[in-house]
């Protein structure tokens, strides 16, 4: 066996608790398993294990090589997977999670072709603004926006996308159109009541006056208020749509609708640019399966190298 097939052997006897089980494990013989360990320290010039006649025991140095030699021998294991997996077919029930704007505007039109590439799949897609964790709501694959927080989770980014203030031409009618932002004082504005209030201070460029005075360059944001406060991003999206008053939205939810003219895009030379990822996240690559790696990397197509919401 190879140096890779060494630290398997010695990996096994640690997890099986002994030569023998872990020989049995792997089909071969305790005495060719003790050689391949043999062969391992010999290499390492140190001692993995301590033998008694009672007890097999690691060394310090045995502890020490058994941390990496566990995730080395993960990641070959997962290795032969991938490509054992390669010709495998799709099949199954996805669990998918979206936010609710993203999953409606962006996942549900997609679907259809999904599901006519790979027939043997069916998906489980839920909608909501709420944080899931795969784990405990057992979600195959996420899709979440904003900067990601370190994890364990594997994280592919599908795009980056902005956010826009939008009306009605109809809203824009009856009331006028800002052309400032303090104007949004007088306007009546959608607002979020999901227990994110930073969504209702609207981030604008610094006024030219602090400019020139030597003030801060960062982004001024302004508290707006209104009569509707809604819970989730595709609620918003519809009130808008309904001439309920102006909205801050993501690309992705109103892209769409501002191409049809159904929005109008507000203070675009004083609203402060934002651009966050939005990527697909999953578990990592030791519970990924064919589904989840053919769903990937369908989004990937789909949002790569041009999101929808850019064309």
């Amino acid at each position: 066996m190879s140096f890779a097939g060494d630290i398997e052997a010695f990996v096994r006897v640690v997890e099986a608790g002994g030569f023998t089980a872990a020989a049995r494990t792997l089909g071969m013989t305790p005495s060719a398993i003790s050689k391949l360990v043999g062969r391992l320290e010999d290499r390492l010039g140190a001692r993995l294990f301590r033998r008694t006649t009672r007890r097999l025991s690691l060394t310090q140095e045995g502890e020490a090589f058994y941390r990496h030699g566990a995730r080395i021998a993960a990641d070959i294991a997962e290795a032969e997977r991938a490509v054992s997996e390669l010709g495998r077919v799709a099949r199954g029930t996805l669990r998918v999670n979206a936010a609710m704007n993203f999953g409606h505007h962006q996942i549900e039109p997609i679907l259809a072709e999904f599901l006519d590439r790979y027939p043997e799949m069916r998906i489980d897609l839920t909608l909501s603004d709420s944080f899931v964790n795969l784990v405990e709501e057992e979600v195959d694959v996420a899709i979440r926006a904003g900067h990601l927080a370190d994890s364990s989770l594997v994280a592919r980014k599908l795009g980056e996308f902005g956010r826009v203030i939008v009306a009605t031409p109809a809203y824009l009618e009856r009331h006028g159109t800002p052309a400032t932002p303090a104007d949004l004082a007088r306007h009546n504005c959608i607002m979020f009541g999901n227990h994110q209030p930073h969504l209702n201070q609207w981030p604008f460029l610094p006024a030219a006056d602090d400019k020139q005075d030597g003030r801060s360059s960062e982004p001024r944001h302004i508290a707006v208020s209104g009569n509707v406060v809604a819970n989730n991003g595709e609620t918003v999206v519809q009130l808008a749509l309904h001439g309920v008053g102006i909205a801050r939205l993501s690309e992705f939810a109103v892209g769409d609708a501002i191409r049809k003219g159904q929005l109008i895009s507000l203070l675009q030379d004083s609203h402060a640019p934002e651009r966050m990822p939005i990527s697909a996240v999953y578990l990592p690559p030791k519970g990924t399966q064919p589904k989840v790696r053919a769903f990937v990397d369908f989004l990937l197509e789909k949002f790569q190298p041009t999101p929808p919401w850019e064309a």
